[in-house]
C-alpha cells in the first residue's frame, strides 16, 4: 500500500505543481510589473473555480462509466494534461493583455478554462481513487503522505521558479514555466503507472444514472453534510483566497522583487509542511474537530500579523504572519481532510468526494474575485494600493472567525446516522427522475 499511496502523491504533486506558477509568480508579474487590473487577474484565475459544480458530475459518472476497464485513470490523465497546457500558455496570455486587451481576454479565458477543466477532472478522480484504495482504517495515513509530498513540492517548485526567473525577463519566466508543467506531466504518469486495477464492468451503463437534481439532493437532503458543505467553502475561501494577492502584496509594501516574493511560497509551504507532521503525530490522540479548530485560530493569527504589518511596514511581522498561516494551513488541511472522508457515504464515494471538491473550488472562487475586486475597489476609493490589501486580508480573518463558529455544528456520527436513513429514499427518487 506505501507504493500505491506514493502514487497518489505524485499525481496530487503533479496537479499542485501547475498551480505553483500562476499563483506564485505569474499573478505577481500581472499585477505589479505588466500593470494589469487585480480584478481581471483575479476573474481569469477564479476560471478554473466556475467549473467546480461539474466536479459531482464528474464524480458520478466516472462512478459509472469506466474507460476500457479503468474508473478514475483516464480522467486523471486527461485533467492533468488540460492543466499542463494551462500553465505552459499561460505566460503569453499576461503579456498578450498587457499588449493587445481584448484578445487577451480571450485567450486568458481559454488558458485559464482548460486549467480549471483539468483541475477539476483529475482531483476529484484522484481523491475518489485515493479513498477507494485506502479503505476507511488507511485514509488518515494515504491523506498524510499526499499533502506531505504535495507541500513538498510545492517548496521546491518555488524555490526553483525564484531561481528561474531571477533576473525577471519575459523569456525567463516563459522557460521556466515550460520546465515546470513538463515536470509535472512526467510525474503525473509515474503516478498512474499500475495504480488502478483494470476491472470490467458489464453492468456499469445500467447503474443508477443521478441527475443534477438528483445528485444535489442527494448532498443538501443530509443536514450535517450541507452544514460541512458551508463550514468548507468559507473556511477554505479565508485560507486561500490570499493565494493572489500575497506576493504582490509584499512587493507593494515592502519593495521585494520577483525573486524574493516568489520564495514567500516556500516559506509558507515549510510552515504547512512542519504542521502536516505535527497533525499526523496527534492523529489519534486529539479529536480531528479540535485540531481543525486549532489550525484555524494559527491561520487567524497570521492574517492579523500580516494585517499589522502593512500599517507598521515591518517586513519581520509579515513573514512571522505567513509562517503563522502556513502552521494554521497545515493544521487545518489534514484535519479537514480526514473530516470530509469521514463525511462521505460508502455507496457515493464519487458523489460526495465531487461534492467536497466542489466546496473547495467554490471557495477560491469566492475568495479569490473577493480578493481581486475589494483589493481594486478599496485602492481606487482610498488612492492608497496598500489599503486594498488590508482590507482584503481583515475580510479574511472574519471569515476565518465565522467558521470556528460553523464547526461546532459538525458531527461525522450524525452524517452517517442521517445517511443511512435516508439512502431507500433518495435511491427511490434517483429511480423515479430517471424515468
Amino acid at each position: 500500500m506505501l507504493r500505491k499511496r506514493i502514487q497518489l502523491g505524485l499525481l496530487h504533486v503533479a496537479v499542485a505543481m501547475t498551480l505553483v506558477p500562476i499563483n506564485s509568480t505569474l499573478n505577481r508579474v500581472m499585477i505589479k510589473e505588466l500593470a494589469i487590473s487585480a480584478t481581471l487577474v483575479a476573474i481569469l484565475a477564479s476560471l478554473p473555480y466556475l467549473f467546480s459544480p461539474i466536479q459531482v458530475a464528474i464524480g458520478s459518472f466516472s462512478d459509472r462509466h469506466p474507460i476500457l476497464g479503468f474508473r478514475r485513470s483516464p480522467y486523471i490523465l486527461i485533467g492533468l494534461l488540460l492543466c499542463v497546457i494551462g500553465v505552459i500558455v499561460s505566460p503569453q496570455v499576461a503579456f498578450k493583455l498587457a499588449e493587445d486587451f481584448w484578445p487577451g481576454v480571450g485567450l486568458g479565458i481559454l488558458a485559464f478554462g482548460a486549467w480549471g477543466m483539468g483541475y477539476n477532472l483529475a482531483a476529484v478522480s484522484y481523491l475518489s481513487l485515493a479513498t477507494e484504495l485506502s479503505g476507511e482504517s488507511g485514509r488518515g495515513k494515504t491523506i498524510a503522505v499526499m499533502w506531505f509530498m504535495m507541500i513538498t513540492s510545492i517548496i521546491v517548485t518555488a524555490i526553483g521558479l525564484s531561481r528561474m526567473v531571477d533576473p525577471y525577463t519575459p523569456a525567463a519566466m516563459v522557460r521556466a514555466f515550460w520546465i515546470v508543467g513538463l515536470a509535472a506531466l512526467a510525474l503525473g504518469l509515474i503516478g498512474m503507472l499500475a495504480l488502478e486495477k483494470r476491472v470490467l464492468f458489464p453492468q456499469a451503463g445500467r447503474t443508477e444514472n443521478y441527475t443534477w437534481g438528483a445528485m444535489f439532493r442527494a448532498i443538501l437532503s443530509n443536514r450535517q453534510a450541507t452544514a460541512f458543505f458551508w463550514y468548507l467553502t468559507i473556511l477554505l475561501a479565508a485560507i486561500l483566497g490570499q493565494d493572489l494577492l500575497l506576493e504582490p502584496f509584499s512587493g507593494e509594501a515592502f519593495g521585494l522583487t520577483v525573486r524574493q516574493s516568489t520564495s514567500i511560497t516556500s516559506l509558507w509551504g515549510t510552515c504547512v509542511l512542519i504542521a502536516l507532521l505535527l497533525a499526523g503525530a496527534l492523529e489519534g490522540r486529539i479529536a480531528r474537530k479540535k485540531i481543525a479548530a486549532l489550525g484555524a485560530w494559527g491561520a487567524l493569527a497570521g492574517f492579523i500579523l500580516i494585517f499589522a504589518s502593512g500599517f507598521v511596514l515591518n517586513l519581520i511581522v509579515f513573514y512571522l504572519g505567513v509562517m503563522l498561516l502556513g502552521v494554521g494551513t497545515g493544521l487545518a488541511t489534514v484535519s479537514n481532510l480526514s473530516l470530509m472522508l469521514d463525511m462521505t457515504a460508502p455507496e457515493k464515494i464519487g458523489l460526495f468526494i465531487g461534492a467536497w471538491g466542489m466546496a473547495n473550488a467554490a471557495s477560491r472562487l469566492v475568495g479569490t474575485v473577493l480578493g481581486g475586486a475589494v483589493r481594486d475597489l478599496v485602492a481606487q476609493a482610498s488612492q492608497n494600493p496598500l489599503t486594498g490589501y488590508l482590507v482584503v486580508f481583515g475580510i479574511e480573518a472574519g471569515m476565518l472567525a465565522i467558521s470556528l463558529t460553523m464547526l461546532r455544528r459538525i458531527d461525522v456520527v450524525s452524517f452517517r446516522r442521517q445517511a443511512e436513513a435516508s439512502s431507500l429514499v433518495e435511491r427511490a427518487a434517483i429511480a423515479s427522475e430517471a424515468d
